[in-house]
Formats: structure tokens, C-alpha cells, sequence
């Protein structure tokens, strides 16, 4: 993402990279057909480099905090931001803590985060009670915060607009999947910037997918409000964006309405759905909080929402293998066959039966 560094408020000399940004824009025509529309593109954000798009906004803020002389930086996290920032402490060589929310987190999140050697801190309670407590902390000067309430996040993730419009131009809209709200409205700022800037001619509309158990987002749209009402206990399948109090919300919801977006909310049963259609008809595979994006789009097409031939965007936040523990909710459509060796034939017959 650095090809943009002229677009990206710090100084250079302190920016320490792994490789972020460039992921890939696919075009996903089987998948379009399955979501009803003629021309659907895929940005993978899984293939940053610890697995999700928060790679972007932390290497931003992980530079900020280097010319801020900071020695201890930290977060609470629903599992991808933790991730992040323990990987890219560790390269800097900054002491990081993290404040996640007990058996909150998907396992290969945790993994990463102790991997890169991270304190982690977990907590009997949500991600909203978490980053009350982390906000409070760093509020006393002894640590740097590293959620996307740090403003220097966001700019970072803006860059996924820079690559969408280099590769396609500026689609008619952008789906995004919302949790604490920071992408959707970097993402936006970034095509406002480009738009000012005279480098394109349009903008996009934007719309935020969220899981019907943690929508306060979507509620608040509708509503026309400008602040969200918290959803106290947030469930969902999607613990990437298992959020019932989402600080960037109104950032978020100056974004939908300022492109003239769409908000709503699916079920645990259509994200699911969706993941498994990405996985099987582009052979991408994502976290199911990234296939919500998909879930979405194809609910508003088949609600008559939205026009089947306009141009869509579905940004896919993060990698399949940052929580591999759904596979138990997938049995409807796996394959999956136990038996002796003596039995192989046999199974094999049916399978090639079907």
C-alpha cells in the first residue's frame, strides 16, 4: 500500500512493513450468478499479512506510535486487530498488550497473537466492556492505543479504495462487512480523496453488512439517526464484528449517508451460506464475518434492492483459517465420510454416484 505513501500522513522513516496492501481484486462470475447480478468483484483482504485488512491501519498506527516515542502499545480486540498488532510490535520491537474478551475470540486469532509473543489479557467480559477498559488505560499516557478509535488506523485502510479504483475504476457500490465501523468509512474517505483530488469522476455507494445478532449499525440507519443505540449482549456466528457498541459509528453512518448507502443485517444461517459459496464457486476462502459482504448484496438483489446489472464490490476482510472452529456448523453442505479401510470402495461408489 505504500505506492500511495503520498497519500498516507506519516513519515516514512518510521513506517515498519511486512508486505501490506495489493491484495487481490477477483472477478467472481459463478459467484455473481449464485447472488444474482452480472458483474460481482471479490477484494481479498485475507491476503494481507496476518490474514485480514486490519494489516493496513495498524501498520499506520504501529509508525505513529514510533514518532511518538511510545515503548508499550495495546488494543482489545475481537481476535484480527489483536493478531495484527502482536505481529507488527513484535517487528518494530514495542512491548504490546492486548485485552480480548474470554472465549470471545476465534482460536486462530488467539494463536497468532501469542505466537508474536504478545501479552494478552483475557477478560470476563464483551469486546465493548474490553475496549472500555483499554480507552481508560491508555488514557493515562503509559500505553499507545491501537484500536481504530486512533484516527491514524483508518488511514491506512483507506487504501483499499486507492486499489479498487486503480484496477476497475469506481464500482457502483461497495460492500462492506461492519463491526466497530472504521472500514466502511475509510473506505469512503479514500474515494472522496480521490474524487477531490480529480483522479476519478464518481463515488461509489456503500453498504454496511452487519449479523442480525449485533446490527446496532444497521438499526441506526434506519432509524436516520446519527449515533447507535448499544445492543448490549452482541451474538453472532461473525466474531470479527461481534459488536454491540461500535465506537466509529458515526463515522460509519456519515458514510452511508453521505453516498446514498444501504445498511442490513443476515442471519448466522446466510452467512454461512454465503462463506460456502465463495469457498465453492471461486475457491476463495474467508472468515464468516468477510462473507456477510456476499450475504448481503444477495439479499438485497433478491429483495429487489438493488439492480442486478450494476457493479459490485463485496470486500472480504479476512482468511478462512482465522476461524476454522465453524467448521462444526458447516455439516449441511460438507461431504464428510468416516470409515475402515474395508469400506473405501463402497463409499467411493456413492460418492461418484452423485
Amino acid at each position: 500500500m505504500w505506492r500511495y505513501r503520498e497519500l498516507i500522513p506519516v513519515d516514512t522513516r518510521y513506517v515498519v512493513s511486512l508486505g501490506e496492501g495489493g491484495t487481490p481484486l477477483y472477478r467472481a462470475e459463478k459467484l455473481a450468478r449464485w447472488v444474482g447480478v452480472k458483474r460481482l468483484y471479490l477484494k481479498f483482504e485475507g491476503a494481507n499479512p496476518t490474514g485480514s485488512f486490519k494489516d493496513r491501519g495498524v501498520c499506520v498506527g504501529i509508525a505513529k506510535a514510533l514518532e511518538c516515542g511510545a515503548r508499550v502499545v495495546a488494543c482489545a480486540s475481537t481476535g484480527n486487530t489483536a493478531a495484527s498488532v502482536a505481529a507488527y510490535s513484535a517487528r518494530a520491537g514495542v512491548k504490546c498488550v492486548l485485552f480480548l474478551p474470554e472465549g470471545k475470540v476465534a482460536p486462530g486469532k488467539l494463536f497468532q497473537a501469542l505466537l508474536h509473543g504478545a501479552t494478552v489479557i483475557e477478560l470476563n467480559c464483551n469486546f465493548d466492556e474490553a475496549l472500555r477498559l483499554v480507552l481508560k488505560l491508555c488514557g493515562r499516557g503509559c500505553m499507545y492505543l491501537l484500536n481504530s478509535v486512533n484516527p491514524w488506523r483508518l488511514e491506512g485502510q483507506k487504501s483499499i479504495a486507492y486499489e479498487i479504483a486503480d484496477v476497475i475504476g469506481v464500482p457502483d457500490y461497495v460492500v462492506v462487512p461492519v463491526g466497530n465501523g472504521g472500514n466502511i468509512s475509510a473506505i469512503w474517505k479514500g474515494f472522496r480523496e480521490l474524487h477531490d483530488l480529480g483522479l476519478v469522476g464518481e463515488l461509489p455507494r456503500m453498504i454496511a453488512a452487519q449479523a442480525t445478532g449485533a446490527a446496532p449499525i444497521v438499526k441506526a440507519f434506519r432509524a436516520g439517526k446519527v449515533t447507535v443505540d448499544p445492543v448490549n449482549e452482541p451474538e453472532t456466528i461473525a466474531t470479527a464484528i461481534r459488536i454491540g457498541n461500535p465506537v466509529n459509528a458515526p463515522k460509519a453512518l456519515k458514510a452511508l449517508y453521505e453516498s446514498r448507502g444501504l445498511a442490513e443485517a443476515v442471519s448466522d444461517y446466510e452467512i454461512l451460506e454465503a462463506q460456502v459459496a465463495i469457498a465453492r464457486y471461486e475457491g476463495i476462502g474467508v472468515e464468516p464475518a468477510s462473507a456477510t459482504s456476499v450475504a448481503v448484496l444477495r439479499k438485497l438483489v433478491h429483495e429487489g434492492v438493488l439492480e442486478p446489472d450494476a457493479t459490485y464490490v463485496c470486500v472480504l476482510t479476512g482468511h478462512a483459517l482465522k476461524d476454522p472452529s465453524v467448521v462444526d456448523y458447516l455439516s449441511k453442505w460438507v461431504e464428510r465420510y468416516r470409515c475402515g479401510v474395508g469400506d473405501i470402495h463402497y463409499i467411493l461408489e456413492t460418492v461418484l454416484r452423485k
